[in-house]
């Protein structure tokens, strides 16, 4: 069993569960939000949970986690509740514009709700999550412990764009619900059927693919245009993210974080983590899973057996709750402040925090890694060497694993380190196992014959049955003039111990698609970058000598 869920030794009989009531409140700009409400039918009062939800409260309540009635029948009165322009509540939907307010509102609210002793707990994944955190920092008394899952940090960084390139294929997936949303609670049949069609297979084989006719067509359903054509970070993008409303802190509120090795957020989950530890008074811990965006655990053993130690996400935040709502001593916030569930070995590991990236591997090579492959090795080669793989937007390499949507999870990628346009780069075989476990990163020197290109990196296992797995990787966008020698490209963090006999092995392309953009190479804004506009690029990746690309991975200790 997790540290990170509770030891109940004798658990109290369930409870009987009244029927549901709908129930609204006004914002404090006079906006009426609706939500349901679930409470056991017994003597109370109870802690309240609330899950605020951006797609219809009626389908999501069960999208990631047990149904309110199971949390009812265990001491709790439940409220779910649709955000400002969702489902059947007021307003008009912008994504986290009034999440803080509207939050901070919903929380005093509902403390004072039939049954509720005035402590209230929130809970939800992704959207929801954001929406916690924002609710958050607004300080509401009754509030007491959150539980964001999946959820990120910055708008910006976190939903929009990696590296400087546009997140396509995540937002666009994202935006196609979110004007459905809004063309369903208009009644605009012709916008719905067409949104529901798109969403089902993404149009991005449009003439203009970061902007498709249908989003085109019906932008006045959602946020897509703005998010892609308003510049950041900064600016607008603050007023939005949770990373600059907590700049001071959580306060006494006790936070769980839940994040996913599979999920594009995960950087951000990291970030809030150790802001939040740092600027708060409250219990503040992450668990980090195999779980994808959709809070999906993803396994990449052969046998696809689960393993035995991983908690659902209903059984984590149910012991966080009773510990810090109804003070049951049930051990809840025991084990170190990070808990990593190591994607190969199967098993969890408790840190103290995460290891930098801090221990050198330098690309080495006779110029041949798109064909043989070249090495990671300890030491900086003396010879300079250089690679050269040529990007040809007509066949871009695809999004396979990772967390990049929409092919996120433990894919084996074996057949696309085998295309000529991916430069591989593998170490000697281990001859004992390794175990990687905290931050990465890579310096590479690279330079394009066109103003603007695009650097994929993957790191990976090669096991020793031929299967090619994920492990990290990063993606950067260089713009016109954006040139830095050596180039930084963040990876994300990591946990995973190589058996003997593997190989740890970094792949780069210029391309990662549907995942983001194709990069015409003009600097052209994605938006107004036609298919045929698209030009091949010519990538030299240098190493050795003056010029020593190399691989940081995590500090051992």
């Amino acid at each position: 069993m997790t540290h990170m869920a509770p030891v109940i030794l004798e658990q109290p009989p369930l409870l009987a569960v009244r029927p549901p009531e709908t129930v609204s409140m006004r914002t404090r700009d006079g906006v009426r939000l609706d939500a349901d409400l679930y409470r056991p039918d017994g003597v109370g009062p109870w802690p309240l949970l609330l899950l605020r939800v951006d797609c219809g409260r009626r389908t999501a309540m069960t999208s990631h986690y047990a149904h309110p009635r199971w949390y009812a029948a265990r001491g709790y009165v439940v409220v779910v509740q649709d955000v400002r322009g969702r489902g059947t509540s007021e307003g008009r939907f912008r994504p986290f514009e009034a999440e803080r307010e509207d939050g901070a509102d919903a929380v005093a609210w509902a403390a004072t709700l039939p049954g509720s002793n005035g402590t209230v707990g929130m809970y939800g994944s992704g959207y929801a999550g954001m929406a916690q955190l924002l609710a958050l920092a607004e300080r509401p008394p009754a509030l007491r412990a959150v539980v964001p899952a999946l959820a990120g940090w910055d708008v910006f960084t976190d939903w929009a764009t990696e590296g400087g390139a546009f997140r396509l294929a995540d937002a666009m997936g994202w935006a196609l619900h979110c004007a459905a949303e809004s063309a369903r609670r208009l009644e605009d049949g012709a916008a719905y059927r067409a949104l529901l069609e798109a969403i089902r297979s993404l149009p991005l084989d449009d003439e203009i693919p970061s902007r498709p006719r249908v989003l085109r067509d019906y932008a006045r359903h959602c946020h897509y245009d703005d998010w892609l054509t308003t510049p950041g970070p900064g600016g607008s993008w603050d007023a939005l993210s949770p990373r600059h409303a907590l700049s001071a802190g959580g306060g006494e509120v006790s936070v769980l974080q839940i994040g996913g090795w599979y999920d594009p957020r995960l950087t951000g989950t990291l970030a809030a983590h150790e802001a939040l530890s740092a600027g708060g008074d409250g219990t503040v811990r992450l668990l980090v899973g195999p779980w994808d965006r959709r809070g999906v655990a993803a396994h990449p053993g052969p046998d696809g057996v689960r393993p035995t130690d991983l908690p659902t996400f209903d059984a984590l935040q149910l012991g966080w709750f009773e510990r810090f709502l109804k003070g049951e001593m049930n051990g809840a916030e025991r084990g170190g402040p990070i808990r990593l569930f190591d994607v190969l070995e199967r098993r969890w590991r408790d840190l103290p925090d995460l290891p930098p990236a801090a221990q050198p591997l330098h690309l080495a090579g006779d110029g041949l890694a798109t064909r043989h492959g070249g090495a990671l090795r300890e030491g900086a080669p003396d010879e300079a060497f250089l690679d050269v793989l040529v990007h040809d937007p007509r066949d871009p390499v695809p999004t396979v694993g990772g967390h990049a949507v929409p092919d996120a999870g433990p894919r084996d990628r074996a057949a696309i380190d085998a295309r000529p346009d991916v430069a591989v780069y593998d170490t000697a075989p281990l001859a004992a196992p390794l175990t990687l476990s905290g931050l990465a990163a890579l310096e590479i020197w690279v330079e394009a014959d066109a103003p603007s290109f695009d650097v994929s990196a993957v790191l990976s296992a090669a096991l020793p049955d031929g299967r090619v797995l994920p492990l990290s990787q990063g993606y950067a966008r260089v713009e016109p003039g954006g040139e830095q020698r050596p180039m930084p490209v963040a990876l994300r963090a990591l946990c995973a111990t190589l058996p003997a006999g593997a190989v740890l092995r970094l792949s780069l392309a210029g391309s990662c698609f549907p995942a983001y953009p194709i990069n015409p190479g003009t600097g052209a804004e994605p938006g107004e970058t036609r298919l045929v506009d698209a030009q091949p690029i010519t990538l030299l990746i240098h190493g050795g000598g003056a010029r020593p690309s190399r691989l940081l991975l995590p500090a051992r200790g």
